[in-house]
């Protein structure tokens, strides 16, 4: 999709992959969870987890708790710095969206809207 595309050219200055932003913008968004939890928000098997959680816990994003009633689990939580990136990278690809559908006329904004609340159901299924 070229929009997905023009939308990357709006991130934020990172590294980070795209799996790896969306990892650490689900904990931003619902925060710390066990590892299965971020793979099933993720749709991906834990084991996929694995090397994106440590390359994110490496980079000072992501932290690890001992899980406060079970000592075999951790709970993986975005770190201050963390959930600052991903606020950053959401607020430049908003303010790019923003812009851009200032110059719309209001009827294709209409459109828009719609076929999004239509595109947010398809995607939550």
């Amino acid at each position: 999709m070229r929009l997905a595309r023009r939308m990357r050219v709006e991130r934020a200055d990172t590294s980070l992959t795209l799996s790896q932003l969306s990892a650490l913008s689900v904990l931003e968004r619902l925060g710390a969870m066990a590892p299965r939890e971020l793979a099933a928000a993720e749709r991906v098997a834990p084991s996929s987890l694995t090397r994106l959680v440590a390359s994110l816990e490496e980079q000072g994003l992501l932290t690890r708790t001992p899980h406060a009633t079970d000592g075999r689990q951790v709970l993986l939580a975005a770190s201050p710095a963390g959930v600052a990136l991903v606020r950053e990278d959401r607020r430049r690809r908003e303010v790019w969206l923003a812009r851009e559908l200032d110059r719309m006329p209001p009827e294709d904004v209409a459109v828009l809207r719609q076929a999004a609340a239509v595109l947010d159901r398809l995607a939550c299924s």
